[in-house]
């Protein structure tokens, strides 16, 4: 099995400064490996898994022990201490061969791992992190049917009990909400205090009381489980929650503008492989007496497609080296995910327009790339809340 090269193991990222000599290694290093492990052992399972709606265990736990699941964790529990623009680079050359593995890797590494590795207590990391850096994911579980944009309009109650709480609800849209067996679980502890009331809660997802529903029957991403979890008068220790009461909201869109540097990596890993999709066929499709590649109709498919990868990534990669430097990013990263997810579906849309009727048949990539990329542009929030966000924060620079 390949492992990481020895500068990556041994280097630490710094926050303070972006692209030293060191980290200019450790960034390259990061990609040749997982390019070379996508090509090799995911992309010959994508098609599959993509079919059958089958979780990659068997990758995921190979990705652990590469040290691809806990990215930003401290060495001291398992990590990697590596930097946002590593997990992004990881995403992006996973995504290129499984969107739906892309997804596992970004949304563990950044909505579990790196949440607990910055909020929780010694504790809570020797018991609920550590074990998770070796290929078993983390649940993030913060959305509900009736509060997906809207936080603040949580449901779950958690009544407190002194040493410990009493949650119920349920939690919608938990990804890899099947094979996790604890989950971060945002609860309000008073609807009344609307957003300052929600806290969040380290919850073994084998509790008395705790159900899972079925997976979602998605259109894309279709590796990667979606589920309900509903708690029913499931009781977790005071000791369990992560921060402090009423710091949830604040805490999951601290983490939420992450989570965006991670599924734009992701969208442009799909725009990257549609890409390259679409050029390949077009090299090696003749119409007309010429190779499609030769007609002026689809090199103007190709140039925009290979301009707007171009643009997603320069963008992904300023939002990271912000993130990675403690500046502050949140407007970068929602421009990141906002033009990356756009770019996708584009990349994706011009993929099957240049292979024409063999883009439109199942088990062909380009009709997955085509589901694969709608998800890209809902879930870390809707395009319309990164457009809403972008002006908002433009609109304070010039206030």
């Amino acid at each position: 099995m390949q492992t990481l090269p020895r500068t990556f193991m041994r280097c630490r990222a710094p926050l303070q400064r972006f692209l030293s000599t060191t980290q200019q290694v450790v960034h390259s290093d990061v990609q040749n490996l997982c390019r070379k492990f996508t090509d090799s052992e995911i992309v010959p399972l994508a098609a599959s898994l993509d079919r059958n709606g089958k979780y990659p265990e068997k990758t995921i736990k190979k990705l652990g022990e590469m040290g691809l699941m806990g990215m930003t964790v401290s060495k001291n529990f398992n990590g990697s201490e590596l930097d946002y623009t590593s997990v992004s680079i990881a995403v992006e050359e996973i995504s290129r061969g499984c969107a739906s593995t892309g997804a596992i890797v970004s949304i563990h590494n950044i909505l579990y791992a790196d949440l607990l590795n910055t909020h929780g207590t010694d504790r809570q990391k020797n018991t609920f992190l550590k074990p998770y850096t070796l290929g078993r994911p983390g649940a993030f579980a913060l959305s509900e049917s009736d509060a997906g944009s809207d936080v603040a309009n949580i449901q779950t109650v958690a009544q407190d009990h002194g040493s410990h709480f009493i949650l119920n609800g349920t939690k919608s849209w938990v990804t890899s909400g099947i094979e996790a067996d604890v989950g971060v679980i945002f609860a309000t502890i008073d609807k009344e205090r609307k957003h300052k009331g929600i806290t969040a809660f380290i919850v073994p997802l084998n509790s008395h009381g705790v159900s899972k529903g079925k997976p979602e029957d998605k259109m894309g991403i279709r590796a990667s489980s979606t589920c309900q979890i509903t708690l029913k008068d499931v009781k977790v220790p005071a000791e369990n929650i992560l921060g402090e009461v009423g710091q949830g909201f604040k805490i999951a869109m601290q983490q939420l503008n992450k989570a965006r540097l991670g599924i734009a990596s992701q969208a442009l890993g799909i725009a990257q492989a549609s890409l390259e999709q679409a050029v390949l066929y077009s090299i090696e499709r003749k119409q007309f007496g010429k190779t499609l590649s030769d007609l002026q109709a689809v090199k103007i498919r190709i140039a925009q497609v290979a301009a707007k990868v171009e643009a997603s990534r320069l963008l992904v990669r300023k939002a990271t080296a912000l993130a990675d430097k403690g500046e502050p990013f949140i407007k970068n990263a929602a421009m990141a995910k906002l033009v990356a997810s756009e770019t996708a579906n584009f990349a994706a849309h011009q993929c099957v327009q240049v292979m024409g009727g063999m883009g439109f048949i199942k088990g062909m990539p380009a009709e997955r790339f085509y589901r694969d990329a709608r998800i890209t542009e809902i879930y870390g929030g809707v395009t319309d809340v990164q457009m809403m966000i972008i002006a908002e924060q433009v609109l304070k620079e010039f206030a």
